[in-house]
């Protein structure tokens, strides 16, 4: 039981749900009788996280990404978490910084800002220059982390349990949910997983078809001294871009302004629609403090440690559901919600695509400039939800990325035209389904594929119609899903003839009894009557246990 190991953390986590007011998790960690689950307002949620400290901020930060769990109102709210904590004091940095090292600190560097310039509930930051005299950023690990989050993941993981025992917690499987997310919070711990995919980013983002890779930035990686707590990375002499002065000088008119902004714009739905929809692998966490304009005019992308992937296939899936969205078609919309589902749970599509009809109707005289992307697929996570459909998790990291994203692009220039940024970009995308990024390969492939089949096609014809006129010809069918309907038929066949015995009987003892002249005939008739209604009585007596009377 959850309240048995009386660690202090533990009853800090209770004090906090009854100060917060949360009735079901009272009556649960008290151990009481609970009614169906049901979760705080958003308000009272974003509190008790807040009131427990980083590691649940942290936390709610990740459910901010599943809208296929939460509601928008819970979206929002926990979207506003900001990790931002207290600095550790140098004394203690400069302990974990100096084991990290291979070297004395003094050798590695020239300088060290004992000042950090951000500080977080897994890290902080600090400026330093290295001995040959490259400015870098060095991310490093809070002291003591790793056992505050290996404490709480416990206690997380021990709450699903609870959970998972009522129906809500399996329909929403909240063990793997559980699961899921202190797999998340453990990968945070490691620096150098965050090394890697700052890598791959930019990697990924050195060449595109779309875009000038020249402007965007992602850090490169100094690897000779980054370790599982310690992060070293080019730094980046920038401002948040919300917060960028575009002008150069006084000369600079409005117009030249607007096309500025209209310029980084494109390019910043350019990268992350190459990265959503060709690379299969995004910076799943674009809020205003990530997108840095840098002093020479070019765009950066910062804190690449929360990710998400996209198989080919799904990349298929959604870009058709952006188009179903273009068109208004709910019935398509619900056909590709069901292929990017993974739930064996029954669905009831005529209800799937009354909900998507309702729901994009709204939209059927709005002009597709006016029309909220990211809403719009927040609305179709949510109808899943209603539906009971699980979609897989990066679906949330998706949906939350082109939030963040079209967000950030409407309050950096709210002249964007949104259809006219991804119209190209569809229009692409579809040619590179359809042909591949080598055209003439993929026409060259075609034909041989042609060629091959034509070739085989006499012959495969010939021995079908020897096959048929040999009378060799075998079909072998499976059909799925038939066993409880062949006992349900074999049932009825059964007791179709159990009752035809029991009427023979019936009419054979009556025959005989009006017709018995002897004693021994009346024996016989009455052995007759009994035996029939021992067996009707049987009978009736089983269709009763079935259940199936009616």
């Amino acid at each position: 039981m959850f309240l048995t190991h009386t660690v202090p953390r533990q009853r800090e986590i209770i004090e906090v749900v009854f100060r917060n007011g949360w009735d079901y998790m009272r009556g649960l960690l008290t151990g009481g009788k609970t009614d169906e689950p049901q979760l705080p307002t958003p308000a009272v949620l974003k509190n008790i996280l807040v009131d427990l400290g980083p590691v649940y901020v942290k936390l709610g930060q990740l459910l901010s990404t599943r809208p296929d769990l939460l509601s928008a109102a819970y979206i929002e709210e926990l979207s506003s978490l900001q990790d931002e904590v207290p600095a550790v004091p140098w004394s203690e940095i400069e302990v974990i910084i100096r084991k990290q090292l291979k070297n004395p600190l003094e050798e590695t560097f020239r300088m060290v800002n004992h000042l950090p310039v951000a500080a977080g509930s897994i890290a902080q930051t600090h400026r330093a220059i290295l001995a040959d005299g490259r400015e870098v950023a060095l991310k490093v690990q809070r002291p003591g982390i790793d056992i505050t989050i290996a404490q709480d993941i416990a206690l997380i993981q021990g709450i699903a349990d609870l959970v998972a025992r009522t129906d809500f917690g399996q329909t929403y499987e909240i063990k793997s949910v559980a699961e899921e997310f202190t797999k998340a919070l453990e990968a945070e711990l490691d620096f150098t997983r965050e090394a890697g995919y700052t890598d791959q980013l930019r990697r990924n983002l050195s060449q595109s078809p779309w875009y000038d890779p020249t402007q965007i930035v992602v850090a490169e990686i100094d690897w000779s001294l980054t370790t599982q707590k310690l992060l070293v990375m080019e730094w980046l002499d920038g401002v948040p871009l919300l917060d960028a002065d575009l002008s150069v000088g006084d000369s600079d008119t409005e117009q030249d302004l607007i096309s500025k902004r209209t310029a980084i714009t494109s390019l910043l739905f350019r990268a992350f629609f190459q990265q959503l929809y060709i690379d299969g692998f995004f910076h799943a966490d674009p809020h205003p403090g990530n997108l840095f304009y840098l002093a020479d005019g070019r765009v950066a992308l910062l804190d690449c440690g929360m990710v998400g992937r996209l198989d080919p296939r799904t990349q298929q899936i959604l870009t058709e559901l952006l188009l179903a969205i273009v068109d208004i078609d709910a019935q398509r919309c619900a056909q590709l919600t069901l292929q990017l589902s993974d739930s064996a749970q029954p669905v009831i599509l005529a209800r799937l695509e009354n909900d998507y009809d309702r729901m994009l109707r709204q939209y059927y005289n709005a002009s597709l400039t006016d029309i909220n992307f990211s809403q719009v697929i927040y609305e179709i996570l949510q109808v899943a939800r209603n539906n009971k459909i699980r979609l897989p998790s990066n679906m949330g990291l998706y949906a939350k990325t082109l939030a963040n994203l079209e967000g950030v692009a409407r309050n950096f220039n709210p002249n964007i035209n949104l259809f006219d940024e991804i119209k190209p970009l569809i229009t692409d995308l579809f040619r590179r389904q359809l042909l591949g990024d080598a055209p003439v390969r993929s026409l060259l492939r075609t034909a041989l594929d042609i060629k091959r089949l034509s070739l085989q096609s006499p012959r495969q014809i010939e021995l079908l119609l020897n096959r048929v006129t040999s009378e060799t010809l075998q079909w072998n069918l499976s059909l799925k899903g038939l066993d409880g309907l062949r006992r349900t038929m074999d049932d009825a066949a059964n007791r179709l003839s159990f009752s035809i015995l029991v009427g023979s009987l019936i009419m054979g003892a009556a025959m005989i009894s009006s017709q018995a002249q002897t004693s021994q005939l009346s024996f016989v008739s009455s052995i007759l009557f009994a035996a029939a209604s021992l067996l009707g009585l049987w009978l009736i007596i089983s269709i009763l246990r079935s259940g199936r009377l009616k």
